[in-house]
């Protein structure tokens, strides 16, 4: 089987994208793990699938290594919409997900924003196994202490640090990606807050482990760290693949992701 693809990233939250607007692409979840696999196949964070949509420009579906689906993903979203924007010389393309539909433009310095939505902190629609305050998650998680929890799309676990770079990520982002409390599994995040406008992030993705960017993380930290008081509504989110721009909109409660994208190289995959 060959499968034609681009391999694209935001921020070195790398991804294969595969066309399936014209053609449907029959994925296996052994194919969807070759794929990903970076020894033995082309090797990604998330595989993302284009397929049309009745809604938006395109629907993104997206995939992790281990095959399970995510809802959201905002590196994603960028890589898409500008493939989509250099594909049809619009400066604006709306993205279907399995999380809903997300606005994106090009700004003037050639990066992509994305409106990821408004945060959801109800614990049913996160979701989170049984009713506990949000933004307090010490009743169930004593360590780290500082724990939050809200969706962006996805559901997301927020822990505040002193330090980010000290944190053990596989260790502990695995335990807590598939701690009871959270029955679909989470995003873990570790934030370090360096300023009112600068936050330190590192996250470990459910179903793809350490990435160096995961943009609704980033988000979910910014609304987290910004809920508690500590940041204002707008930051600078430094990952360990480069730096997002997030803000939280007081008018319309909406959070927006600005960062840029890169093409690395386009080819066929044989299987």
């Amino acid at each position: 089987m060959a499968l034609s693809f681009v391999k694209m990233h935001g921020l070195g939250n790398d991804f294969v994208v595969l066309d399936a607007r014209a053609r449907p692409v029959d994925l296996s979840e052994k194919t969807i793990r070759a794929l990903c696999d970076r020894r033995f196949g082309i090797g990604c964070d998330q595989l993302i699938v284009m397929e049309p949509s009745t809604k938006a420009d395109v629907f993104m579906r997206i995939y992790n290594p281990d095959g399970s689906q995510a809802q959201s993903c905002g590196n994603a979203t960028r890589c898409i919409a500008w493939r989509l924007m250099e594909e049809t010389r619009q400066s604006e393309i709306i993205i279907e997900t399995l999380g809903g539909l997300l606005s994106c433009t090009r700004t003037t310095d050639g990066r992509v924003a994305v409106d990821m939505g408004a945060p959801i902190f109800d614990w049913q629609k996160i979701p989170l196994s049984k009713e506990v305050e949000v933004m307090d998650l010490s009743s169930v998680i004593q360590h780290p202490p500082s724990g939050m929890a809200l969706s962006m799309g996805n559901p997301h676990a927020v822990f505040l640090v002193p330090d980010a770079d000290s944190i053990d990520l596989a260790a502990e982002g695995a335990a807590l990606e598939h701690h009871p409390l959270f029955p679909e599994r989470a995003n873990i995040s570790f934030v370090q807050v360096l300023s009112p406008d600068h936050l330190k992030l590192r996250v470990w993705e459910r179903g793809a482990g350490a990435t160096l960017a995961c943009g609704t993380a980033a988000c979910a930290a910014l609304v987290a760290c910004a809920a508690k008081g500590l940041t204002g509504r707008i930051a600078k989110v430094s990952l360990p693949g480069g730096d997002l721009d997030i803000r939280w909109d007081e008018a319309t409660g909406h959070v927006v992701m600005t960062g840029g994208v890169a093409l690395v190289f386009e080819g066929q995959w044989h299987g």
